[in-house]
C-alpha cells in the first residue's frame, strides 16, 4: 500500500464523524484563558520593566490633568483665590497620580488633611460645619488599603457604599513595620477613584490584568525582533578541511574567522573554499507586529500613535482616531474627575480659615470647565467656527432653536470665550473634521 493510501486511512474529515460538539471535536477543547490575578508585586515588576506599559498607565492620567480646568464664577477675586489655593495644595499633580494609581492598581486615593474646631479621630466623618482649613492632600494607591468596610444594611440609604477603609500608615523603607499598624479611616476623609470593578468584588481591577496576554505577546515580539537583528546576517564558510578537525580546532577556526571577517573586509580563502553571507528572512514580520500593536491599542482604548508617545495635544492631518481618544478623555474628565475636583472645592469653600471665611457652596454660582485637550491652527479653527455659525443660523431660520438658545449653548452664562463650545458627539466631531480637512485641501490646491 502506498504512503498516500495509508495517509487516507487516518484522514479526519471535519464534515464527517465524530461530528460537532462531542468530546472528540477539536473546537470544543479550545477554551479562552481564565482570569489571571496579579499581585501588587507582579504589577510593580510589569510597570517597572516596560516603558510601553508605563505609557498605557500614565499617558491618559497626564492627558486628563494636563490642560487642567477653568473655574468660572462671577466673583473673580474668589475665583483667583480658589485656583491659587489649589495650586498651593498641588492638586493637579495629586489628581494625576490618583488616576495613574487607579489604572495600575485598580484604586486610587487622595487623603484630605483637614483641620477642625473640635478634636476628632480619622475614623470619624468630616464635620463640614467645623472645618477650619485643608492643610495638605496626598495621593496614594490601593496598596495602602487592607480592607474596604462596607455598609451591608439593605434598609440603609447608603447600602453597598464604603463607610471606611483599613489603611497602613507606617512603613520602614517601603517595608511594613511589625505590629498593629492598621488604622480605620472614614470614607469622607479620602477621595476614592475607581472605574473598573467586578460585580462580586469591592476592589477595582488593575488595567494590566485583562492586558496581560497582549503584553506577553508584545514582550515576546520585542525579544524575537532583537534576536533576529542580532543574527540578521551571518557568514557560512565551506572547506573540505572541516571534516577532519576536532572540537578545539573548529572552535579556534570559528574565533579566527569571526575576528577576520566581522566587517566587510577582504576575505582571503583557498581555491576549494567558499565564504557566503546569509540574511534572515523578515517577510511578513511587519504584518505580525502591526497585529500585536492593533490588539494592544484596541484593548487599551488608545491609538498606537498615543501609546508610542506622540506629542500631546497635537492633531496632524485627519487623525480621527486621536480625536476620538481625546473625546473619550474629555468624557472621563466630566464623568469621573469632575466630581472629585468639585468635592475638594466645596470643602475649601466650607473652611472658615480659607478664602476669607466659610462660604456656602450652594449660594455661589460656579462652574468647572475643562480646558481643551487639543488645538488646531487658526485657519482650521476659523473654518470650524464658520461651520458652527452656519449650522446655528439654519437652526434659527427653521425654528429649531431661538437666538437666545444658541447664545446660551455657544457662549454660556459667563459670556464670550476663546473656545468653541460645540456640543456634538464623536460622530459630529468626525464629520466636521472631515469637512474642514477637505475644504483645507481644496484651498491648498486652488488657492
Amino acid at each position: 500500500m502506498s504512503v498516500i493510501e495509508q495517509a487516507k486511512q487516518f484522514r479526519n474529515d471535519f464534515m464527517q464523524a465524530p461530528g460537532k460538539g462531542n468530546s472528540k471535536d477539536a473546537l470544543t477543547r479550545q477554551t479562552p484563558g481564565l482570569r489571571r490575578v496579579l499581585t501588587n508585586q507582579d504589577l510593580t515588576r510589569l510597570y517597572a520593566d516596560n516603558r510601553i506599559i508605563q505609557n498605557v498607565i500614565d499617558i491618559p492620567a497626564e492627558d486628563m490633568t494636563r490642560s487642567w480646568f477653568t473655574l468660572r464664577m462671577k466673583d473673580e477675586k474668589l475665583q483667583r483665590d480658589i485656583m491659587s489655593r489649589l495650586a498651593d495644595l498641588n492638586a493637579k499633580e495629586a489628581f494625576k497620580k490618583m488616576r495613574s494609581y487607579e489604572r495600575l492598581r485598580g484604586d486610587g486615593f487622595i487623603s484630605l488633611g483637614v483641620a477642625q474646631r473640635s478634636p476628632f479621630e480619622l475614623s470619624d466623618p468630616i464635620k463640614e460645619k467645623e472645618l477650619l482649613r485643608i492643610d495638605y492632600i496626598h495621593a496614594f494607591s490601593g496598596m495602602k488599603v487592607y480592607e474596604f468596610l462596607l455598609n451591608e444594611d439593605m434598609f440603609n440609604p447608603k447600602y453597598g457604599q464604603v463607610e471606611s477603609f483599613q489603611l497602613n500608615r507606617r512603613s520602614r523603607v517601603g517595608q511594613e513595620i511589625a505590629g498593629p499598624t492598621q488604622d480605620r479611616v472614614h470614607a469622607s476623609r479620602v477621595i476614592h477613584d475607581q472605574t473598573r470593578r467586578l460585580e462580586d468584588e469591592y476592589r477595582g481591577q488593575p488595567l494590566l490584568e485583562p492586558l496581560y496576554d497582549i503584553i506577553t505577546v508584545l514582550d515576546t515580539s520585542l525579544w524575537s525582533v532583537g534576536q533576529m537583528l542580532y543574527d540578521f546576517t551571518f557568514k557560512v564558510y565551506k572547506s573540505a578541511d572541516i571534516e577532519g578537525m576536532g572540537k578545539e580546532d573548529k572552535r579556534e577556526l570559528s574565533t579566527l574567522m569571526d575576528f577576520m571577517f566581522r566587517t566587510e573586509a577582504l576575505a582571503l580563502i583557498g581555491k576549494d573554499e567558499e565564504l557566503t553571507k546569509q540574511s534572515t528572512v523578515t517577510t511578513g514580520i511587519k504584518d505580525l507586529l502591526d497585529y500585536v500593536w492593533d490588539m494592544l491599542a484596541g484593548a487599551a482604548r488608545m491609538p498606537k500613535t498615543v501609546i508610542k508617545g506622540q506629542e500631546a495635544g497635537t492633531i496632524a492631518g485627519a487623525q480621527y482616531d486621536v480625536m476620538n481618544y481625546y473625546s473619550r478623555i474629555a468624557a472621563q474628565q466630566e464623568n469621573e474627575l469632575k466630581p472629585h475636583i468639585e468635592r475638594l472645592i466645596r470643602l475649601l469653600l466650607l473652611c472658615s480659615d480659607e478664602l476669607g471665611g466659610a462660604i456656602n457652596p450652594d449660594s455661589v454660582e460656579w462652574e468647572i470647565k475643562f480646558n481643551p485637550l487639543w488645538n488646531v491652527d487658526s485657519k482650521t479653527d476659523a473654518e470650524i467656527r464658520k461651520l458652527t455659525a452656519e449650522t446655528d443660523n439654519i437652526y434659527i431660520i427653521n425654528g429649531v432653536h431661538t437666538a437666545d438658545d444658541v447664545r446660551e449653548a455657544r457662549f454660556g452664562q459667563f459670556g464670550l470665550t476663546n473656545e468653541t463650545k460645540y456640543s456634538g458627539d464623536e460622530a459630529d466631531w468626525e464629520e466636521m473634521a472631515k469637512e474642514v480637512y477637505t475644504a483645507y485641501k481644496e484651498n491648498q490646491r486652488y488657492g
